[in-house]
């Protein structure tokens, strides 16, 4: 808990004053603290598409290593039975070939043996690929399961540490609040009525208003802010990654001028997101301890703007 009382010690007979923060002060380092926590939060959303992206490479892997051992199984029985062949024959089998029978069919004879050479070559040729095939597609397995292993250890290690770090921010706005949470109350005002998929995400977002924030959540009960955008524009049929700086690379570059309802404003070199709606207003899941809030454009100075495409 951060002390909000003045602490005084007194040593040799001299009292030390030790002032407590000014609300001010807390609210600065509560503040800090909440960026902070909101880009471990993005950063965890970010490693949980890598995650989900190469669990899907794993599974492709995996799904090609059974043609591929049975194209392998193949080649090999080929190879094996030229093998044998070869060993069976010894020198005398191609010998014969060539000088059995008559002078007039010897160029028959040579064709034929030329056409014996070229068929085992291409099942030994492959025999070689397929090999070198399988055995690629058995490494990219090992290397993208060991990968996986280590994301999600990766994973449990940042949740650990949001879940730490949310802990003293709590503490810090208990202390200056009263309680954990700032309750902003749901929306009961007009919703702007806009066309479109746009209208769509606004409504949704609009009926946010209020909800907790929850890192990692994308609704319906509690939001972070790229779930928030995220779940604002999937009601309307279209999808954003669950990261704000994935969402930025998403959508399409436009000027401030050029904003509408529906648009996406990016803060904080990437860290946070919020949803445009309109008369220079925005909603946005803030930080952790705080509602989904319905609030001016300018809480800071954006970095960038984005249009779902």
């Amino acid at each position: 808990m951060v002390a909000l009382t003045a602490l005084a010690i007194t040593t040799s007979g001299a009292t030390a004053a030790h002032a407590a923060p000014s609300e001010s002060e807390l609210k600065k380092k509560i503040d800090k603290a909440s960026d902070q926590v909101e880009d471990i939060t993005e950063s965890y959303n970010k490693m949980k598409i890598e995650l989900k992206e190469t669990k899907a490479q794993s599974t492709k892997l995996a799904a090609s290593i059974k043609p591929a051992q049975q194209a392998l199984a193949t080649a090999t029985g080929k190879v094996q039975t030229i093998a044998s062949t070869s060993y069976i024959q010894g020198r005398v089998g191609p010998m014969t070939v060539l000088l059995g029978g008559d002078t007039d069919s010897l160029l028959d004879r040579m064709t034929y043996l030329e056409q014996i050479t070229l068929d085992n070559q291409a099942d030994i040729d492959s025999y070689t690929d397929t090999t070198a095939t399988y055995n690629e597609r058995q490494a990219a397995l090992k290397v993208t399961q060991d990968k996986q292993s280590a994301q999600v250890t990766e994973l449990a290690a940042r949740k650990k540490k949001i879940e730490g770090d949310l802990e003293d921010l709590y503490d810090m706005r208990e202390d200056l609040y009263g309680s954990a949470t700032e309750d902003s109350g749901s929306y009961t005002g007009t919703i702007p009525s806009i066309a479109g998929s746009a209208g769509t995400a606004v409504t949704y977002a609009f009926n946010a208003i209020g909800k907790p924030y929850g890192y990692g959540d994308a609704g319906p009960d509690s939001y972070d802010c790229s779930g928030l955008t995220m779940a604002a524009w999937a009601a309307a049929g279209k999808s954003l990654p669950h990261n704000a700086a994935a969402q930025y690379s998403a959508t399409a570059r436009i000027s401030r001028s050029d904003l509408k309802a529906g648009d996406l404003v990016f803060y904080r070199s990437l860290g946070h997101v919020a949803l445009y709606v309109g008369d220079g207003k925005i909603i946005d899941a803030p930080s952790a301890g705080r509602d989904v809030l319905y609030r001016s454009i300018d809480i800071m100075t954006p970095y960038g703007y984005g249009r779902v495409k």
